[in-house]
């Protein structure tokens, strides 16, 4: 729970950001031209909150969050999980407090670069962190717990603003952002007390007679021999080379590879940030007023915690495939639909009728609970569990990379896109779902259940990456016997 606050964080940021952006006093001060655009009466409905500089203040963040992750890779390979989660905390709480006192737009994005910062190491750290100390039994449910954060940091972050917006003096979001440091001290503070994983122990070479009473105490029995011994020769068989270069370089971590570029790009096309950053938007475009849109975020919010939180019961019973799939289905048919309703009912001047815009909330309710059910849990799940231990840092910080990174590009491009593609945008985001449901269904092995020492046998048993890793694996055996022939001789 301590661990999955570092998700907390994340989601609080989704929902502050996306709310302050909606709020008049907020663009008056730093962005007078969307401010003014929103009174025009004959701009489009598609248009009127299309500015460069908006999204760049959104987007900031990411861009600080993929450089961060990189050097995240590296501390927490080299100096363990905990130290990665402390350094984003920080630099959140300083992000936090800097975006809350912002006086010009230069101040306004170096907080939020912090910010970014925080979120990368953050998000690098915490999913490996939980994967690493959970039992594989309960592993997908407990992992499962950085979404559910996640979750409830944008519904605690859309309630924050409900209230701030009808502060009338007008600095309401400077509350908002500044609560930001709430979660981040809860996250800091708890994070000293948090022991390492004993995995990042024995990967930096610690004894495993010295790793052991750890893991005793937190499996809360004295039988740890068998998976001692499993995660010291996981860990003492692991190639020594930089981890980047493994990964990107030898056959055996294709798989890996392509799965940890893959799941954070889909993760981010199913449109999900669409809905986070620019639900008050959105709203706000189908004709709902500044409060109603602002309601409306916190109730798909909930609905989005109300899913997660099914999927945690689930996910180790069902497996990740089943959610991935049957998460996909329920994302497909909502979003093409509201493509339709607001192709039909939306136009470019006036306001769509009250019971269009509540069934396009009803649409987006049922999006996001595919999502949380599915992709939104298990796109940090099933990357935290799949790698080996002696790629596993590098990997993680490929996965906050991409994510990030595409993040980025949808929140640049979104307003921009929903401008020029109007209600076409839902129907992009509806051709990926289908995409990414139809990887899964051939491409993602099941790893419900399986150790994370022994998950290299799932990607050996598989129709199409048992070519791959099992081709590779005879070569640098055959090497290894090459080598072994030669010392022989020596």
């Amino acid at each position: 729970m301590v661990a999955a606050m570092g998700g907390l964080i994340f989601g609080f940021d989704i929902g502050i950001s996306g709310g302050v952006t909606s709020m008049g006093p907020f663009l008056k001060k730093f962005f007078p031209n969307v401010y003014e655009k929103q009174e025009e009466v004959v701009v489009s409905n598609y248009c009127k909150f299309d500015n460069h500089l908006l999204t760049a203040f959104t987007s900031s963040l990411y861009l600080a969050g993929m450089v961060a992750s990189i050097f995240a890779s590296l501390v927490t390979r080299n100096y363990g999980r905990r130290p990665s989660m402390l350094i984003g905390g920080v630099s959140f709480l300083v992000g936090a407090g800097i975006s809350g006192s912002a006086t010009n737009i230069y101040t306004l994005i170096l907080g939020r670069l912090l910010l970014g910062v925080g979120v990368g190491f953050a998000n690098q750290s915490v999913p490996l962190y939980i994967s690493e100390i959970a039992p594989s039994k309960i592993r997908g449910a407990i992992t499962n717990g950085f979404q559910l954060c996640v979750g409830l940091g944008v519904f605690s972050a859309n309630l924050i603003n409900v209230g701030t917006q009808k502060i009338k003096a007008g600095w309401g979001w400077r509350l908002s952002l500044s609560l930001a440091a709430v979660p981040a001290i809860l996250f800091t503070a708890g994070a000293l007390f948090l022991p390492e994983t004993p995995t990042s122990l024995l990967q930096r070479r610690a004894p495993p007679s010295t790793v052991k009473p750890l893991l005793q105490k937190i499996r809360g029995t004295l039988d740890v021999d068998r998976e001692l011994n499993d995660l010291a020769s996981g860990t003492a068989d692991a190639p020594t080379s930089s981890a980047f270069r493994l990964i990107f370089f030898r056959r055996r971590y294709r798989p890996h590879l392509v799965m940890a570029v893959l799941i954070p790009f889909f993760q981010q096309v199913t449109g999900i940030n669409v809905i986070a950053f620019y639900a008050p938007v959105l709203f706000r475009t189908i004709g709902l007023k500044e409060g109603a849109s602002l309601i409306s975020t916190v109730v798909t919010g909930s609905i989005g915690i109300v899913a997660t939180l099914a999927s945690m019961v689930l996910v180790d019973r069902l497996g990740r495939r089943v959610l991935f799939i049957t998460g996909g289905l329920l994302m497909t048919l909502p979003n093409a639909v509201i493509g339709a309703v607001l192709a039909a009912k939306l136009h470019d001047q006036g306001e769509m009728s009250r019971a269009g815009a509540y069934s396009v909330l009803i649409l987006i309710s049922v999006y996001i609970l595919g999502f949380g059910w599915s992709w939104g849990p298990l796109g940090w799940l099933v990357p935290s569990e799949i790698f080996p231990v002696e790629v596993r840092s590098a990997g993680q910080s490929i996965v906050v990379v991409v994510s990030f990174f595409f993040t980025f590009v949808i929140a640049q491009t979104f307003l921009a896109m929903l401008c020029s593609f109007k209600a076409g945008t839902f129907f992009f985001f509806t051709w990926w779902i289908l995409v990414m449901t139809a990887f899964v269904f051939w491409f993602l092995p099941e790893t419900k259940n399986v150790p994370l020492e022994k998950m290299m046998g799932v990607w050996r048993e598989h129709w199409f990456w048992k070519r791959i890793v099992g081709a590779s694996e005879e070569v640098e055996s055959g090497e290894k016997g090459k080598e072994l022939e030669h010392f022989g001789a020596a």
